[in-house]
């Protein structure tokens, strides 16, 4: 049975992975120093044993990106995924400011509140500029980071110059347009094919949301992930994971090559046949190289 935080478009999904995690999906409350009130936060458990894995999803998503990953993962492994502050399923308080500093405060706390041990972090696209925050922000909570496909070398968004009233309105509801999502998934995968009709609810169903399009104006006009200097990058001391789909048509492959040569203890693994989201397109090749990383000393 869907939890009941979840819109009733959740019963259109159709895949066996996806409708699973979905069924899994639950809240909790969380207390942290940027509100009064605690922020209900979407988060999904599966697995025992081994160091927590806990994967990052990234601009405009939900945990639901991690659908065909997680289960792989938690085949071996304790694995988790959280919605960001301010996207997903998870609350979108009024009264908090959405960006980067409170989504890196509100993911400690979570942290501090359930999982409470150091833990093998796992960012994709901008979920990967979130975790590289973190990290440095939080060095004692990561044991190892695996990027994929990460954003963080480049700066802000596309969408910030469109971002005052009444554009601002029009970006959000432009970027809720089916069309323009269906572009935007097309152009992700190497493999079109891939975008079915679960995929684009997977995609799209956290848009129901009360306050989706206000909370993403709010981050877009905090301006984004900065671009992460190579001195900050060198100060990351975790041994590192780079997974890069060979096709990435999203942020392209050269940053692949800049984020292995930035942080230290870093290696840089391509995913074959695969465009900017290797986690759906390759998820039995990735799950493979993230356990294999977990158990290297």
């Amino acid at each position: 049975m869907f939890p009941s935080f979840l819109p009733a478009a959740v019963r259109q999904l159709t895949e066996p992975n996806s409708i699973a995690l979905a069924c899994s999906m639950q809240s909790q409350a969380i207390a942290t120093p940027l509100s009064t009130q605690p922020i209900t936060t979407t988060y999904v458990k599966q697995g025992s044993g081994g160091t927590p894995i806990l994967l990052i999803h990234g601009f405009d998503s939900s945990v639901l990106e991690f659908r065909r990953l997680l289960p792989l993962l938690a085949e071996n492994n304790q694995t988790w995924a959280v919605d960001l502050l301010g996207f997903g399923f998870t609350d979108r308080l009024q009264n908090i400011a959405f960006s980067p500093v409170a989504i890196k405060t509100h993911l400690y706390y979570f942290w501090k509140t359930l999982i409470k041990e150091p833990v093998i972090l796992v960012g994709a696209s901008m979920g990967g500029a979130a975790a590289i925050d973190f990290t440095l922000t939080y060095p004692e909570v990561v044991k190892k980071l695996v990027l994929i496909d990460s954003a963080g070398l480049k700066a802000g968004s596309p969408l910030a110059k469109f971002m005052f009233p009444p554009l601002d309105n029009w970006a959000t509801q432009f970027l809720r347009s089916p069309k323009v999502r269906d572009r935007i998934s097309r152009t992700a995968y190497k493999n079109p094919s891939l975008v079915t009709l679960d995929a684009t609810c997977c995609g799209g169903l956290h848009l129901e949301m009360p306050s989706w399009h206000l909370a993403l104006i709010a981050f877009t006009k905090s301006g984004g992930y900065s671009a992460f200097r190579f001195k900050q990058l060198g100060q990351i001391l975790q041994p590192t994971l780079i997974l890069w789909g060979d096709s990435d048509k999203i942020l392209g492959t050269t940053d692949a090559k800049r984020f292995k040569r930035a942080i230290p203890n870093s290696k840089l693994i391509w995913i074959q046949d695969s465009g900017h989201i290797p986690h759906l397109e390759q998820s039995q090749v990735t799950a493979q190289h993230i356990l294999e990383f977990r158990d290297e000393s």
